[in-house]
């Protein structure tokens, strides 16, 4: 397929790149960072702008790769009759592509990226359109480059997806932050928690995380949770998170 990509950030770095190792032709890169398009566009041999005034109008799809909360300003005066146009946002409504063309829908790849990566992450695809047209061109273009993973999600079912990623990725990292931090506080080496990480993550593929949860919480062990806490007085932002999930734990019910 030939495409369009409205962005320039990790989104769009990221797809792509999996456009491209898929076989597809990038028309154009069009993004107001016109240094990162600009870098971008010689990575894949294209061309780039920062004028949505001369948009290329020959590609079979259009793919607005930008912050949930720029989607409306970028297509704000964008008129693509005709073409299948999609948006990349979990939280965002498809409608908000209503008056760009009749063929609009959603692209959303369910994965934290980074237009650093070198090795393009597994990324499952779900994808929304207006009409069959716009959903037969998203699936197609997604089972390209993700054949495995790909599901049809409306604004709603992509909502939840949205945060229950939030609660697996970005919470989830966040406590890595603050361990990492601890540990650099207290002379530990973070690294040696490693083994521990990659074990959990393996776990849960085989069972529930409900029938793996362990620890202290998990087993009520209220002597150990007390030393714990003690020794957290001195890192009150962690001792709250601590006190949090600890609660959780010993109240949540599957």
């Amino acid at each position: 397929m030939n495409i369009v990509i409205l962005g320039s950030g990790n989104v769009a770095a990221v797809l792509g790149r999996k456009f491209k190792a898929a076989g597809h032709n990038i028309l154009q890169i069009v993004s107001r960072n016109a240094s990162v398009a600009s870098k971008l566009a010689y990575e894949w041999d294209t061309e780039s702008t920062n004028y949505s005034s001369i948009i290329n109008r020959n590609a079979d799809v259009y793919i607005i790769a930008v912050s949930d909360d720029a989607i409306e300003d970028v297509v704000a005066d964008l008129q693509l009759p005709r073409k299948v146009v999609a948006h990349t946002a979990a939280s965002v409504s498809k409608e908000v592509l209503k008056n760009v063309s009749d063929h609009y829908g959603v692209f959303y790849p369910l994965q934290t990226l980074h237009k650093e990566d070198v090795d393009l992450p597994e990324s499952p695809i779900f994808f929304d359109g207006s009409d069959d047209i716009t959903k037969k061109k998203l699936e197609a273009l997604a089972n390209s480059i993700s054949p495995k993973h790909v599901s049809q999600a409306g604004d709603d079912v992509r909502s939840k997806l949205h945060i229950a990623a939030v609660f697996v990725n970005n919470f989830t990292n966040h406590l890595y932050a603050l361990a990492e931090n601890y540990c650099k506080k207290e002379g530990i080496d973070f690294k040696e928690l490693f083994p521990l990480i990659e074990e959990t993550i393996s776990r849960i593929k085989a069972i529930s995380p409900s029938d793996s949860q362990t620890g202290p919480a998990a087993r009520n062990d209220e002597e150990t949770i007390e030393k714990h806490l003690k020794l957290l007085q001195p890192h009150p932002q962690l001792k709250k998170v601590y006190e949090a999930l600890t609660t959780s734990i010993k109240e949540f019910k599957a």
